[in-house]
Protein backbone atom coordinates (compact mmCIF):
# COMPACT_ATOMS: atom_id res chain seq x y z
CA UNK A 1 0.00 0.00 0.00
CA UNK A 2 1.24 3.74 -0.51
CA UNK A 3 3.08 5.02 2.84
CA UNK A 4 2.06 8.01 4.33
CA UNK A 5 4.98 10.51 3.49
CA UNK A 6 5.93 11.53 7.26
CA UNK A 7 7.11 15.18 5.62
CA UNK A 8 3.44 15.66 4.81
CA UNK A 9 2.92 15.69 8.66
CA UNK A 10 5.50 17.43 9.85
CA UNK A 11 5.32 18.64 13.93
CA UNK A 12 4.49 22.55 14.15
CA UNK A 13 7.92 24.70 14.86
CA UNK A 14 9.03 26.85 17.52
CA UNK A 15 9.18 29.61 18.81
CA UNK A 16 11.63 32.80 21.70
CA UNK A 17 12.40 28.99 20.34
CA UNK A 18 14.47 27.88 22.86
CA UNK A 19 13.64 24.53 20.92
CA UNK A 20 16.46 26.04 18.95
CA UNK A 21 18.70 25.59 22.20
CA UNK A 22 20.26 22.53 20.26
CA UNK A 23 20.88 20.78 17.03
CA UNK A 24 18.05 18.06 16.68
CA UNK A 25 14.94 20.40 18.01
CA UNK A 26 15.14 22.01 14.47
CA UNK A 27 13.79 18.89 13.16
CA UNK A 28 10.98 18.38 15.24
CA UNK A 29 9.35 22.30 16.62
CA UNK A 30 9.35 23.24 12.39
CA UNK A 31 5.62 23.89 11.03
CA UNK A 32 5.03 22.06 8.43
CA UNK A 33 0.68 21.68 7.85
CA UNK A 34 -1.81 20.77 4.58
CA UNK A 35 -4.09 23.56 4.20
CA UNK A 36 -7.97 22.04 4.81
CA UNK A 37 -8.54 23.46 1.25
CA UNK A 38 -6.15 20.97 -1.25
CA UNK A 39 -5.33 22.00 -4.98
CA UNK A 40 -4.07 19.82 -7.55
CA UNK A 41 -3.04 22.20 -10.59
CA UNK A 42 -1.41 20.56 -13.03
CA UNK A 43 0.10 17.70 -10.80
CA UNK A 44 1.58 14.36 -11.64
CA UNK A 45 1.43 10.91 -10.56
CA UNK A 46 4.71 9.01 -9.45
CA UNK A 47 4.92 5.60 -9.48
CA UNK A 48 4.93 3.16 -6.92
CA UNK A 49 5.47 -0.24 -6.69
CA UNK A 50 3.10 -1.34 -9.50
CA UNK A 51 1.06 1.92 -9.01
CA UNK A 52 0.98 5.36 -10.26
CA UNK A 53 0.40 7.00 -6.90
CA UNK A 54 -0.42 10.95 -6.29
CA UNK A 55 -1.11 12.32 -2.62
CA UNK A 56 -4.58 13.92 -2.45
CA UNK A 57 -4.28 14.84 1.79
CA UNK A 58 -3.42 13.72 5.18
CA UNK A 59 -5.74 15.48 7.69
CA UNK A 60 -7.40 14.42 11.34
CA UNK A 61 -10.45 14.67 11.33
CA UNK A 62 -13.50 14.66 13.83
CA UNK A 63 -16.79 13.02 14.10
CA UNK A 64 -19.70 15.14 12.41
CA UNK A 65 -21.58 16.25 15.55
CA UNK A 66 -24.76 14.77 16.41
CA UNK A 67 -26.88 17.80 16.25
CA UNK A 68 -25.61 19.97 13.98
CA UNK A 69 -28.21 22.76 14.37
CA UNK A 70 -27.42 23.08 18.72
CA UNK A 71 -24.46 25.49 18.25
CA UNK A 72 -24.28 28.27 15.80
CA UNK A 73 -21.28 27.77 13.27
CA UNK A 74 -20.89 24.28 14.26
CA UNK A 75 -21.83 21.84 11.37
CA UNK A 76 -20.75 18.07 10.06
CA UNK A 77 -17.43 17.44 8.83
CA UNK A 78 -16.72 16.24 5.41
CA UNK A 79 -14.25 16.09 2.84
CA UNK A 80 -15.40 17.29 -0.66
CA UNK A 81 -14.49 16.32 -4.16
CA UNK A 82 -14.84 19.45 -6.36
CA UNK A 83 -14.54 20.03 -9.98
CA UNK A 84 -11.28 17.24 -10.60
CA UNK A 85 -10.48 16.23 -13.21
CA UNK A 86 -7.29 14.34 -15.34
CA UNK A 87 -5.79 14.78 -18.85
CA UNK A 88 -4.34 12.15 -20.50
CA UNK A 89 -1.77 13.01 -23.34
CA UNK A 90 -2.90 12.57 -26.75
CA UNK A 91 0.64 10.23 -27.28
CA UNK A 92 -0.59 7.79 -24.97
CA UNK A 93 -4.01 7.72 -26.82
CA UNK A 94 -2.61 6.82 -30.18
CA UNK A 95 -0.22 4.29 -28.20
CA UNK A 96 -3.31 2.54 -26.92
CA UNK A 97 -3.78 -1.14 -27.71
CA UNK A 98 -7.38 -1.57 -26.96
CA UNK A 99 -10.22 0.78 -26.58
CA UNK A 100 -10.91 -0.72 -22.90
CA UNK A 101 -12.14 1.71 -20.34
CA UNK A 102 -9.55 3.02 -18.12
CA UNK A 103 -9.83 3.74 -14.45
CA UNK A 104 -8.56 6.35 -12.26
CA UNK A 105 -9.80 6.18 -8.48
CA UNK A 106 -9.45 7.86 -5.70
CA UNK A 107 -9.54 6.07 -2.21
CA UNK A 108 -9.45 7.56 0.99
CA UNK A 109 -9.01 5.17 4.23
CA UNK A 110 -8.44 6.05 7.90
CA UNK A 111 -5.08 5.51 9.13
CA UNK A 112 -5.98 2.44 11.05
CA UNK A 113 -7.37 0.54 8.23
CA UNK A 114 -4.30 1.10 6.25
CA UNK A 115 -3.72 -2.76 6.19
CA UNK A 116 -7.11 -3.09 4.24
CA UNK A 117 -5.20 -1.75 0.96
CA UNK A 118 -3.56 -3.72 -0.95
CA UNK A 119 -3.20 -7.36 -1.13
CA UNK A 120 -0.28 -10.21 -2.79
CA UNK A 121 -0.87 -13.56 -4.10
CA UNK A 122 0.08 -16.95 -2.26
CA UNK A 123 1.87 -14.33 0.49
CA UNK A 124 4.09 -13.09 -2.14
CA UNK A 125 5.25 -9.45 -2.65
CA UNK A 126 2.35 -6.95 -1.78
CA UNK A 127 0.52 -4.76 -4.44
CA UNK A 128 -1.39 -1.96 -4.49
CA UNK A 129 -3.20 -2.75 -7.99
CA UNK A 130 -4.70 -5.95 -8.85
CA UNK A 131 -2.62 -8.38 -10.39
CA UNK A 132 -3.53 -10.97 -12.59
CA UNK A 133 -2.64 -14.10 -10.20
CA UNK A 134 -5.24 -12.19 -7.56
CA UNK A 135 -7.80 -11.71 -10.41
CA UNK A 136 -7.69 -15.46 -11.11
CA UNK A 137 -7.99 -15.65 -7.69
CA UNK A 138 -11.14 -13.53 -7.77
CA UNK A 139 -9.95 -11.19 -5.31
CA UNK A 140 -10.08 -7.79 -6.86
CA UNK A 141 -10.81 -6.83 -10.59
CA UNK A 142 -7.58 -5.95 -12.94
CA UNK A 143 -6.33 -2.66 -12.89
CA UNK A 144 -7.97 -1.66 -10.37
CA UNK A 145 -7.04 -1.07 -6.62
CA UNK A 146 -6.80 -4.37 -3.81
CA UNK A 147 -8.92 -3.12 -0.81
CA UNK A 148 -11.46 -4.54 1.47
CA UNK A 149 -13.87 -3.18 4.07
CA UNK A 150 -12.87 -1.97 7.16
CA UNK A 151 -13.70 -4.25 10.24
CA UNK A 152 -14.61 -1.21 12.36
CA UNK A 153 -16.16 0.44 9.64
CA UNK A 154 -17.93 -2.00 6.49
CA UNK A 155 -18.43 1.39 4.45
CA UNK A 156 -14.81 2.33 4.54
CA UNK A 157 -12.85 2.89 2.95
CA UNK A 158 -14.42 5.29 0.29
CA UNK A 159 -13.17 4.49 -3.37
CA UNK A 160 -14.61 6.94 -5.99
CA UNK A 161 -13.50 6.24 -10.23
CA UNK A 162 -13.46 8.52 -12.77
CA UNK A 163 -13.16 6.55 -16.21
CA UNK A 164 -11.38 6.93 -19.33
CA UNK A 165 -13.54 5.46 -22.43
CA UNK A 166 -12.00 5.61 -25.88
CA UNK A 167 -10.57 8.37 -27.06
CA UNK A 168 -11.44 10.81 -24.02
CA UNK A 169 -8.31 12.65 -23.56
CA UNK A 170 -10.16 13.82 -20.47
CA UNK A 171 -12.00 12.10 -17.62
CA UNK A 172 -14.13 13.96 -14.57
CA UNK A 173 -14.87 12.34 -11.32
CA UNK A 174 -18.29 13.33 -9.62
CA UNK A 175 -18.10 16.09 -7.23
CA UNK A 176 -19.38 14.96 -3.82
CA UNK A 177 -19.08 15.21 -0.16
CA UNK A 178 -17.68 12.11 2.14
CA UNK A 179 -19.52 12.51 5.33
CA UNK A 180 -17.33 12.00 8.34
CA UNK A 181 -18.38 9.70 10.99
CA UNK A 182 -15.46 8.93 12.81
CA UNK A 183 -12.55 10.25 14.54
CA UNK A 184 -9.65 9.62 12.93
CA UNK A 185 -6.34 10.58 10.60
CA UNK A 186 -7.52 10.70 6.85
CA UNK A 187 -5.68 10.17 4.16
CA UNK A 188 -6.57 10.34 0.64
CA UNK A 189 -4.67 9.15 -3.25
CA UNK A 190 -5.12 9.35 -6.22
CA UNK A 191 -4.16 5.88 -8.17
CA UNK A 192 -4.01 4.37 -11.24
CA UNK A 193 -3.00 1.29 -12.82
CA UNK A 194 -2.26 0.59 -16.33
CA UNK A 195 0.98 2.28 -17.98
CA UNK A 196 -0.85 3.70 -20.79
CA UNK A 197 -2.15 7.09 -18.71
CA UNK A 198 1.69 7.79 -18.17
CA UNK A 199 2.13 11.73 -18.10
CA UNK A 200 -1.53 12.02 -16.58
CA UNK A 201 -2.19 15.50 -15.28
CA UNK A 202 -4.82 16.51 -12.52
CA UNK A 203 -6.72 19.48 -11.90
CA UNK A 204 -8.99 20.52 -9.55
CA UNK A 205 -9.37 20.48 -5.60
CA UNK A 206 -11.18 18.96 -2.12
CA UNK A 207 -12.34 20.84 0.95
CA UNK A 208 -11.91 19.27 4.21
CA UNK A 209 -13.85 20.58 7.10
CA UNK A 210 -14.15 19.73 11.11
CA UNK A 211 -17.36 20.15 12.70
CA UNK A 212 -15.88 23.53 13.91
CA UNK A 213 -13.97 25.08 10.64
CA UNK A 214 -11.63 23.82 8.14
CA UNK A 215 -8.19 24.42 10.55
CA UNK A 216 -6.75 20.59 10.40
CA UNK A 217 -7.51 18.98 13.56
CA UNK A 218 -3.87 18.77 14.72
CA UNK A 219 -3.89 22.55 14.08
CA UNK A 220 -7.28 23.46 16.00
CA UNK A 221 -6.31 23.23 19.15
CA UNK A 222 -3.60 25.87 18.49
CA UNK A 223 -5.85 28.59 18.00
CA UNK A 224 -6.99 28.65 21.40
CA UNK A 225 -3.79 28.12 22.41
CA UNK A 226 -2.84 31.40 21.03
CA UNK A 227 -5.56 32.98 22.44
CA UNK A 228 -4.39 32.18 25.36
CA UNK A 229 -0.76 33.30 24.89
CA UNK A 230 -1.93 36.61 23.84
CA UNK A 231 -3.76 37.04 27.24
CA UNK A 232 -0.88 35.66 28.96
CA UNK A 233 1.41 38.41 27.19
CA UNK A 234 -0.87 40.59 28.19
CA UNK A 235 -0.67 40.18 31.46
CA UNK A 236 2.66 40.32 31.77
CA UNK A 237 3.11 43.67 29.19
CA UNK A 238 0.45 45.35 32.04
CA UNK A 239 2.80 44.07 34.70
CA UNK A 240 6.24 45.92 33.03
CA UNK A 241 4.72 48.47 31.89
CA UNK A 242 3.29 49.56 34.94
CA UNK A 243 6.55 49.07 36.48
CA UNK A 244 8.60 50.45 33.30
CA UNK A 245 6.13 54.17 33.77
CA UNK A 246 6.49 54.04 37.68
CA UNK A 247 10.20 54.24 37.58
CA UNK A 248 11.14 55.47 34.18
CA UNK A 249 13.76 57.83 35.78
CA UNK A 250 15.36 54.77 36.68
CA UNK A 251 15.23 52.53 33.42
CA UNK A 252 18.55 51.03 32.04
CA UNK A 253 18.96 50.36 27.94
CA UNK A 254 18.88 46.56 29.25
CA UNK A 255 14.92 47.38 30.36
CA UNK A 256 14.58 49.12 27.20
CA UNK A 257 15.22 45.75 25.10
CA UNK A 258 13.13 43.71 26.97
CA UNK A 259 10.02 46.35 27.13
CA UNK A 260 10.74 45.79 22.64
CA UNK A 261 10.62 41.88 23.22
CA UNK A 262 7.35 41.64 25.44
CA UNK A 263 5.63 44.53 22.48
CA UNK A 264 7.18 41.88 19.95
CA UNK A 265 5.51 38.72 22.11
CA UNK A 266 2.46 40.21 21.95
CA UNK A 267 2.03 41.16 18.56
CA UNK A 268 3.19 37.79 17.03
CA UNK A 269 0.95 36.07 19.30
CA UNK A 270 -2.04 38.04 18.55
CA UNK A 271 -1.06 37.59 14.78
CA UNK A 272 -0.97 33.79 15.10
CA UNK A 273 -4.27 33.75 16.49
CA UNK A 274 -5.99 35.92 14.23
CA UNK A 275 -3.92 33.91 11.46
CA UNK A 276 -5.04 30.54 12.78
CA UNK A 277 -8.86 32.08 13.22
CA UNK A 278 -8.79 33.00 9.18
CA UNK A 279 -7.57 29.95 8.49
CA UNK A 280 -10.23 28.05 10.42
CA UNK A 281 -12.80 30.29 9.07
CA UNK A 282 -11.94 29.83 4.48
CA UNK A 283 -9.64 27.16 4.82
CA UNK A 284 -7.01 28.95 3.69
CA UNK A 285 -3.99 30.73 4.89
CA UNK A 286 -4.01 34.42 4.73
CA UNK A 287 -0.50 35.13 3.07
CA UNK A 288 -0.53 38.74 4.76
CA UNK A 289 -1.37 37.65 8.27
CA UNK A 290 0.66 34.88 8.01
CA UNK A 291 4.20 37.15 6.90
CA UNK A 292 3.75 39.20 9.52
CA UNK A 293 3.14 36.66 12.49
CA UNK A 294 6.83 34.65 11.02
CA UNK A 295 8.33 38.24 10.66
CA UNK A 296 7.70 39.28 14.03
CA UNK A 297 8.55 35.80 15.82
CA UNK A 298 11.33 35.71 13.81
CA UNK A 299 12.71 39.36 15.36
CA UNK A 300 11.59 38.32 18.74
CA UNK A 301 13.73 35.18 18.75
CA UNK A 302 16.38 37.22 16.94
CA UNK A 303 16.72 40.18 19.56
CA UNK A 304 15.79 37.41 22.70
CA UNK A 305 18.82 35.85 21.62
CA UNK A 306 20.67 39.21 21.09
CA UNK A 307 19.83 40.17 24.71
CA UNK A 308 20.67 37.42 26.38
CA UNK A 309 23.89 36.75 25.02
CA UNK A 310 24.95 40.59 25.29
CA UNK A 311 23.92 40.56 29.19
CA UNK A 312 25.73 37.14 29.51
CA UNK A 313 28.82 39.51 28.46
CA UNK A 314 28.12 42.08 31.16
CA UNK A 315 27.16 44.86 28.91
CA UNK A 316 26.50 47.69 31.03
CA UNK A 317 26.87 45.96 34.40
CA UNK A 318 30.77 45.35 34.69
CA UNK A 319 31.89 46.89 31.02
CA UNK A 320 30.45 50.17 29.30
CA UNK A 321 30.24 48.83 25.80
CA UNK A 322 31.38 45.20 23.56
CA UNK A 323 34.24 46.41 22.20
CA UNK A 324 35.41 44.82 18.94
CA UNK A 325 32.57 42.14 20.18
CA UNK A 326 30.24 44.63 18.65
CA UNK A 327 30.19 44.32 15.30
CA UNK A 328 30.26 40.13 15.58
CA UNK A 329 26.96 40.36 17.73
CA UNK A 330 25.43 41.84 14.94
CA UNK A 331 26.55 39.81 12.10
CA UNK A 332 25.52 36.82 13.92
CA UNK A 333 22.11 38.38 14.54
CA UNK A 334 21.53 39.62 11.30
CA UNK A 335 22.64 36.08 9.71
CA UNK A 336 20.52 34.15 12.28
CA UNK A 337 17.72 36.36 11.32
CA UNK A 338 17.73 35.70 7.84
CA UNK A 339 17.96 32.33 8.24
CA UNK A 340 14.91 31.98 10.16
CA UNK A 341 13.09 34.20 8.27
CA UNK A 342 13.47 32.23 5.54
CA UNK A 343 12.85 28.73 6.89
CA UNK A 344 9.42 29.96 8.59
CA UNK A 345 8.37 31.55 5.35
CA UNK A 346 8.49 28.58 3.49
CA UNK A 347 7.32 26.34 6.21
CA UNK A 348 4.46 28.84 7.15
CA UNK A 349 3.25 31.09 4.15
CA UNK A 350 1.25 29.58 1.52
CA UNK A 351 0.65 26.29 3.38
CA UNK A 352 3.22 24.63 1.79
CA UNK A 353 3.02 20.88 2.82
CA UNK A 354 5.14 18.84 0.48
CA UNK A 355 8.59 20.57 1.43
CA UNK A 356 11.07 17.64 0.07
CA UNK A 357 13.97 16.36 2.96
CA UNK A 358 16.86 17.47 1.10
CA UNK A 359 15.45 20.98 0.75
CA UNK A 360 14.35 21.25 4.08
CA UNK A 361 17.28 19.67 5.95
CA UNK A 362 18.90 22.73 4.19
CA UNK A 363 16.91 24.82 5.55
CA UNK A 364 17.12 23.78 8.61
CA UNK A 365 21.00 23.32 9.09
CA UNK A 366 21.96 26.71 8.98
CA UNK A 367 19.25 27.73 11.76
CA UNK A 368 20.42 24.64 14.09
CA UNK A 369 24.39 25.69 14.06
CA UNK A 370 23.26 29.23 14.23
CA UNK A 371 21.50 28.04 17.69
CA UNK A 372 24.66 26.06 19.01
CA UNK A 373 26.81 29.01 18.72
CA UNK A 374 24.39 31.30 20.36
CA UNK A 375 24.28 28.95 23.19
CA UNK A 376 28.06 27.55 23.09
CA UNK A 377 28.98 32.15 23.22
CA UNK A 378 26.20 32.92 25.90
CA UNK A 379 27.22 30.00 28.61
CA UNK A 380 31.24 30.69 27.54
CA UNK A 381 30.70 34.55 28.61
CA UNK A 382 28.42 33.53 31.30
CA UNK A 383 31.01 32.15 33.34
CA UNK A 384 33.42 35.01 32.36
CA UNK A 385 31.00 37.68 33.71
CA UNK A 386 30.75 35.37 36.98
CA UNK A 387 34.35 35.22 37.91
CA UNK A 388 35.25 38.65 37.68
CA UNK A 389 31.63 40.01 39.76
CA UNK A 390 32.96 36.79 41.97
CA UNK A 391 36.55 38.52 42.09
CA UNK A 392 35.29 42.20 42.93
CA UNK A 393 32.66 41.24 45.20
CA UNK A 394 30.16 43.12 43.89
CA UNK A 395 27.51 40.69 45.79
CA UNK A 396 24.14 42.32 44.01
CA UNK A 397 25.09 41.75 40.49
CA UNK A 398 26.27 38.65 41.16
CA UNK A 399 23.28 37.09 43.07
CA UNK A 400 21.31 38.05 40.14
CA UNK A 401 23.53 36.72 37.49
CA UNK A 402 23.24 33.33 39.84
CA UNK A 403 19.68 33.64 39.44
CA UNK A 404 19.96 34.16 35.40
CA UNK A 405 22.27 31.20 35.12
CA UNK A 406 20.27 29.11 37.23
CA UNK A 407 17.35 29.89 34.61
CA UNK A 408 19.43 29.16 31.72
CA UNK A 409 20.48 25.95 32.89
CA UNK A 410 16.82 24.55 34.01
CA UNK A 411 15.46 25.77 30.50
CA UNK A 412 18.85 23.95 28.78
CA UNK A 413 17.72 20.79 30.93
CA UNK A 414 13.93 20.74 30.55
CA UNK A 415 14.64 21.25 26.78
CA UNK A 416 16.77 18.46 26.32
CA UNK A 417 14.12 16.16 28.10
CA UNK A 418 11.46 17.86 25.49
CA UNK A 419 14.01 16.67 22.43
CA UNK A 420 14.24 13.11 24.06
CA UNK A 421 10.17 13.40 24.24
CA UNK A 422 9.84 14.42 20.68
CA UNK A 423 12.26 11.55 19.39
CA UNK A 424 10.14 8.93 20.60
CA UNK A 425 7.09 10.60 19.83
CA UNK A 426 7.52 10.81 16.42
CA UNK A 427 9.48 7.25 16.34
CA UNK A 428 6.17 5.57 17.40
CA UNK A 429 3.67 8.00 15.53
CA UNK A 430 4.80 6.93 11.65
CA UNK A 431 1.65 6.99 10.88
CA UNK A 432 0.52 9.95 13.30
CA UNK A 433 -2.35 7.84 14.77
CA UNK A 434 -1.75 10.07 17.82
CA UNK A 435 -2.51 13.60 15.51
CA UNK A 436 -4.77 14.92 18.53
CA UNK A 437 -1.30 15.62 20.74
CA UNK A 438 0.96 16.72 18.36
CA UNK A 439 -0.13 20.49 18.71
CA UNK A 440 1.71 20.18 22.13
CA UNK A 441 5.02 19.83 20.62
CA UNK A 442 4.76 23.67 19.32
CA UNK A 443 3.17 25.30 22.50
CA UNK A 444 5.49 23.42 24.89
CA UNK A 445 8.51 25.85 22.83
CA UNK A 446 6.46 28.66 23.27
CA UNK A 447 5.75 28.04 26.93
CA UNK A 448 9.04 27.42 27.72
CA UNK A 449 10.61 30.84 25.81
CA UNK A 450 7.39 32.83 27.87
CA UNK A 451 8.45 31.30 31.11
CA UNK A 452 12.26 32.47 30.79
CA UNK A 453 10.76 36.23 29.81
CA UNK A 454 9.15 36.23 32.80
CA UNK A 455 12.23 35.21 34.67
CA UNK A 456 14.15 37.77 32.85
CA UNK A 457 11.02 39.90 33.52
CA UNK A 458 11.22 39.53 37.43
CA UNK A 459 15.12 39.76 37.57
CA UNK A 460 15.50 42.70 35.60
CA UNK A 461 11.87 44.41 36.38
CA UNK A 462 12.16 48.69 36.83
CA UNK A 463 12.10 49.47 40.32
CA UNK A 464 14.14 52.58 42.47
CA UNK A 465 17.05 50.18 42.90
CA UNK A 466 17.51 49.74 38.49
CA UNK A 467 20.92 51.99 38.62
CA UNK A 468 22.74 49.97 41.51
CA UNK A 469 22.81 47.46 38.21
CA UNK A 470 24.37 49.70 35.99
CA UNK A 471 27.75 50.27 34.89
CA UNK A 472 29.64 52.65 36.79
CA UNK A 473 32.18 55.02 35.32
CA UNK A 474 34.69 55.28 38.27
CA UNK A 475 33.94 51.48 38.84
CA UNK A 476 37.28 50.49 37.74
CA UNK A 477 38.70 52.55 40.93
CA UNK A 478 36.38 50.95 43.17
CA UNK A 479 37.25 47.58 42.14
CA UNK A 480 41.08 47.74 42.48
CA UNK A 481 40.44 49.68 46.22
CA UNK A 482 38.10 46.41 46.97
CA UNK A 483 40.67 43.98 45.75
CA UNK A 484 43.71 45.77 47.40
CA UNK A 485 41.22 46.02 51.07
CA UNK A 486 40.55 42.56 50.47
CA UNK A 487 44.21 41.31 50.25
CA UNK A 488 45.36 43.04 53.52
CA UNK A 489 45.06 41.32 56.63
CA UNK A 490 43.42 43.95 59.40
CA UNK A 491 44.78 43.85 62.25
CA UNK A 492 43.66 44.52 66.04
CA UNK A 493 42.24 47.45 67.00
CA UNK A 494 45.22 49.18 69.35
CA UNK A 495 44.02 49.98 72.87
CA UNK A 496 43.54 54.00 74.38
CA UNK A 497 46.88 53.44 76.07
CA UNK A 498 48.58 51.75 73.11
CA UNK A 499 47.19 55.39 71.10
CA UNK A 500 49.31 57.61 73.79
CA UNK A 501 52.62 55.51 73.24
CA UNK A 502 52.40 55.71 69.84
CA UNK A 503 51.52 59.42 70.02
CA UNK A 504 54.57 60.19 72.16
CA UNK A 505 56.76 58.08 70.22
CA UNK A 506 55.87 59.58 66.86
CA UNK A 507 56.68 63.04 68.53
CA UNK A 508 60.23 61.83 69.80
CA UNK A 509 60.74 61.28 66.16
CA UNK A 510 59.65 64.55 64.82
CA UNK A 511 62.35 66.37 67.71
CA UNK A 512 64.97 64.07 66.74
CA UNK A 513 64.25 64.39 63.21
CA UNK A 514 63.99 68.35 62.71
CA UNK A 515 67.72 68.23 65.36
CA UNK A 516 69.17 66.47 62.94
CA UNK A 517 68.14 68.64 59.44
CA UNK A 518 69.27 71.57 61.68
CA UNK A 519 72.62 70.11 62.59
CA UNK A 520 72.93 69.35 58.74
CA UNK A 521 72.14 72.74 57.89
CA UNK A 522 74.93 74.62 59.95
CA UNK A 523 77.53 72.15 59.08
CA UNK A 524 76.78 73.28 55.81
CA UNK A 525 77.40 76.55 56.21
CA UNK A 526 80.60 76.21 57.76
CA UNK A 527 82.00 74.70 54.86
CA UNK A 528 80.86 77.91 52.99
CA UNK A 529 82.42 79.75 55.25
Amino acid sequence: MPRVDPSTVAFPRRLLNFGGFFFVVCFFSSSSVNASVHSYIGKKFAPKGNAFVLHGGSEGLFASLPDPNATAGLGDAFIRFEKITFTRMEQSVENSKSNDPIVVQAIIFEVEDRETIGGSAYGGQRAVCCTPDLAKLGACTQGKVIYRPSSRNPNWPQVLAATFNGKDLVATLPSQSIPITRTGMYNLYFIYCDPALNGLVIDGKTVWKNPTGYLPGRMAPLMNFYGFMSLAFVMLGIFWFSQYVRFWREVLPLQNCITFVIALGMFEMTLWYFEYAKFNETGFRPMGITFWAVTFGTVKRTVSWIIILVVSMGFGVVRPTLGGLTSKVIMLGATFFLASEILELVENVGAVSDLAGKARLILVLPVAFLDAFFILWIFTSLSKTLDKLQARRLMAKLDIYRKFTNALVVAVVVSVCWIGYELYFKSTDVYNEHWQNAWIISAFWQVLSFALLCVIAALWAPSQNSMRYAYSDDGTEDFEREDSLFLIKPGPIPSKDARSSASLMEAKVTVSTNATASHDEDSEEDKRE
